[in-house]
């Protein structure tokens, strides 16, 4: 009987902690959003795709089959984006205002209250002392999650990366975490890319187009072209391609768009509203498609530069972009 009792009682308390083994939950509230939808994506494998989360009476809750630490990343209605850290058995509580989702506040496990923690200690900070506050954190936590994401995000995927100090810290991590897939595919892109700004070629490539056009390395070979990432769901990639067409119809500039949604017909819809005239891939394998293997691509919105058929630059934006053509230095 007390064996029943006991039992009865674990389920009761797994229950009321709304956690179950194989599972994640993310909950939440915000202050001035009581209806809409949110999106959701995975960098390393923790959900296939694009998904949605609805938010109904300002609250919402989610939840997915997790057996590994996984790192989702929430894609807000004004199109800014925050990082969820997801581990097996968990669930994690949101807080935040629509009008300062900066200082959002992750609970319920380390590695998102690390998260929040750095968060706000960057809030007011400039940019080169974001960088020193990441160096520091990856030194602190080299065994974290936390530490994957903010190398990525501050010294890979930016306007101006740094490789080298990336691969550094990496390594630092790698030694903490040896059998960190994730960790080891980033030391793999790093050191494919040291490569290629050693000799600054373009990778050889060959694909369909979303016409059923034949695509090659020889249609970037020109002045200047620009290898561009994008989504529908993202309102910086798309403002990116916009612009791209411009660029494309006066400037005689050339480029190949990649679209990671997962729907061809959505993608093909979008380049016809928007009248775009330059190529563009959409194979539906989303952040998996082969194209950003090749130019080791990796965030949205992002790009290459190409000038005289040499990778010279990567992820500039759409602003710094409609400088260059007013300047006419592109």
């Amino acid at each position: 009987m007390k064996r029943i009792a006991f039992l009865f009682f674990t389920v009761l308390l797994l229950v009321s902690c709304g956690t179950k083994s194989g599972y994640f939950k993310i909950k939440g509230r915000f202050l001035h959003i009581n209806s809409g939808e949110l999106y959701v994506y995975s960098l390393d494998g923790g959900i296939e795709g694009l998904d949605t989360i609805k938010i109904e009476a300002g609250r919402f809750a989610y939840e997915i089959p997790c057996n590994k630490p996984s790192t989702l990343i929430i894609i807000f209605p004004n199109f800014s984006t925050q990082p969820v850290f997801a581990e097996e058995g968990k669930s994690v509580e949101i807080k935040a205002d629509a009008s300062h989702l900066k200082e959002m506040d992750v609970s319920g496990t380390k590695s998102n209250e690390l998260m929040t923690k750095f968060r706000k200690q960057i809030a007011s900070s400039s940019p080169p002392e974001i960088l020193k506050y990441v160096v520091q954190f990856v030194k602190d936590y080299p065994e974290s999650i936390v530490s994957v994401y903010l190398v990525r995000k501050y010294f890979i995927t930016t306007e101006e990366p740094d490789y080298k100090k990336a691969l550094t810290l990496v390594d630092l991590m790698l030694r903490n975490q040896p059998n960190n897939i994730t960790l080891i595919g980033l030391k793999q892109m790093l050191l494919a890319q040291k490569e290629i700004i050693l000799r600054n070629a373009i990778p050889y490539f060959k694909e369909h187009d979303i016409s059923g056009n034949m695509v090659t390395t020889a249609d970037l070979k020109g002045k200047t072209a620009i290898v561009n990432v994008w989504a529908s769901w993202s309102f910086e990639s798309m403002d990116l391609q916009r612009v791209i067409n411009e660029a494309v119809k006066k400037h005689k500039i050339k480029a190949i768009g990649i679209c990671v949604d997962p729907d061809a017909k959505v993608c093909k819809q979008i380049l016809k509203t928007d009248g775009i005239q330059f190529s563009n891939i959409c194979d539906g394998n989303m952040l998996e498609t082969k194209l950003l293997k090749i130019f080791n691509l990796s965030n949205i919105p992002g790009n290459v530069i190409i000038r005289n058929g040499r990778i010279v630059e990567r992820d500039i934006t759409a602003n710094t972009i409609r400088q260059r053509l007013s300047e006419n230095k592109l």
